[in-house]
């Protein structure tokens, strides 16, 4: 299934996003602005976690994939007419609606999605773009891939959550590396600091995501999957004796439920398992 976001009389305009839902059980979320390197702005992000809402919504999908069309991935927000830059004045950018640029949610709401979230980078990954990469679950990138903060040499801090995000990802030093020389880093550095998990040949990127990411849809269980993504997030902020007796709770809700009787007799009857949906979400109470 693919949708278009906007149509526009009498012909139809290019959809910021395109999204579709595989039979995998895999819904992909493509940034389709490649003439503006997917650059995050406000109709561009609306229509996004639209979309995000939709596929985290709908029971056929368990697991979500993010890519970029084009040459990007998104790089960084976009600006509007780059050409005007020379004309810009201290009091005209200090009245530019950042919030409009965002859109109504953060990236760190993709943390919050009940589902696995997956980014192929597939191009220029940059600030904003950058930012929603590490908000994403699993981060696959193709060779070549260029990577930046670039806040600093913009003039600009780390924006939303990114400082929260990268030193968690990678560690605090190479986080203020990264972060205070807004430098330009390749796909195979990427992954040697730990900021993807993968590096591909451009042409297999895709592919190898939406595998790994159906055999996620076809192999685990959704209810798990909710549990341990709420798990490695919230307890981020807790200590470790909180998150083992956390765990403890978590694990023993567990096996009350259809899963597990489903992933152990599939497991000794040798076949794939039939997990069930996931299930509504519960208010937490610890």
């Amino acid at each position: 299934m693919e949708e278009d976001c906007w149509v526009s009389a009498p012909e139809q305009v290019a959809a910021p996003v395109r999204y579709e839902v595989f039979d995998t059980g895999v819904a992909l979320l493509t940034l389709n602005r490649p003439d503006r390197m997917n650059g995050w702005g406000g109709g561009l992000a609306s229509a996004f976690f639209g979309f995000m809402d939709d596929a985290a919504a709908d029971p056929d999908v368990r697991v979500i994939v993010v890519t970029g069309s084009g040459r990007a991935f998104c790089a960084g927000a976009d600006m509007g007419d780059l050409s005007s830059i020379s004309a810009t004045t201290v009091d005209a950018a200090a009245g530019t609606d950042v919030g409009h640029l965002v859109g109504e949610r953060h990236p760190h709401f993709l943390m919050g999605v009940r589902k696995p979230v997956i980014a192929a980078i597939n191009g220029a990954c940059a600030g904003m773009g950058l930012t929603l990469a590490l908000a994403c679950d699993v981060r696959f990138a193709a060779d070549g891939a260029k990577f930046t903060t670039s806040f600093a040499r913009r003039g600009l801090i780390a924006e939303y959550g990114i400082s929260w995000l990268l030193p968690r990802v990678v560690g605090t030093g190479v986080a203020t590396d990264l972060l205070l020389s807004g430098r330009v880093f390749l796909a195979d550095e990427a992954a040697g600091l730990g900021v993807v998990n993968k590096v591909l040949a451009p042409e297999e990127l895709l592919p190898h995501t939406l595998a790994y990411a159906g055999d996620i849809a076809a192999n685990c269980a959704p209810n798990s999957l909710a549990v341990i993504k709420q798990q490695v997030y919230a307890d981020s902020m807790r200590s470790v004796f909180e998150a083992s007796d956390r765990a403890e709770k978590l694990m023993h809700e567990s096996m009350t439920r259809p899963d597990f009787i489903e992933g152990i007799t599939s497991f000794f009857e040798k076949r794939p398992p039939n997990f069930p949906p996931l299930e509504p979400e519960k208010e937490d109470a610890s």
